[in-house]
């Protein structure tokens, strides 16, 4: 946030001055997105910020169709349905995407050269909604290189034990 903020203070938008910054967080209960998007969309409002992840952009983008949204996520935007498409995205909706998905794969095979005999365990969150799509990325990404992979889950502190 630090980072943010700075950028924002170097194009002239100090917080306080001519910016204000109204945050939001769900604290691991999605099904509260829509409401806290919601929540930010009121006249004055010059742009929303989702870096929650494709379900606080997709909870954004139904909240409104004019105020401009921004967002990050994992996975490709256009497969979720979040913009019709990447060089011309449309609408009141752009973001930056590191596409994580798709390295599953390299990262599998870096594991399978650094540590051949070693079985694989991912930790999963059951409770995110991207755990699905993450999960399936994992088990093709290691299906290729015949490595097995283990799944834990866990969604709270209790879990660990």
């Amino acid at each position: 946030m630090v980072e943010f903020r700075r950028g924002l203070a170097e194009t002239g938008h100090v917080e306080g001055s001519v910016l204000a910054i109204d945050f939001r967080w769900a604290d691991g209960q999605y099904d509260r997105l829509p409401v806290l998007a919601k929540e930010l969309v009121r006249p004055g409002v010059s742009l929303i910020v989702a870096t929650g992840g494709i379900l606080s952009a997709q909870a954004a983008r139904a909240a409104t169709a004019s105020i401009p949204i921004v967002f990050t996520s994992g996975y490709d935007p256009v497969a979720l349905g979040l913009v019709p498409s990447l060089n011309k995205p449309g609408g009141n909706v752009t973001g930056v995407s590191i596409f994580a998905s798709q390295l599953s794969a390299k990262r599998m095979g870096i594991l399978q050269q650094l540590l051949p005999s070693t079985a694989i365990t991912m930790l999963v969150n059951p409770k995110n909604p991207n755990a699905p799509v993450e999960l399936e990325d994992a088990r093709s990404a290691a299906a290729l290189t015949g490595q097995p992979i283990r799944v834990l889950n866990a969604s709270s502190e209790g879990d660990f034990r």
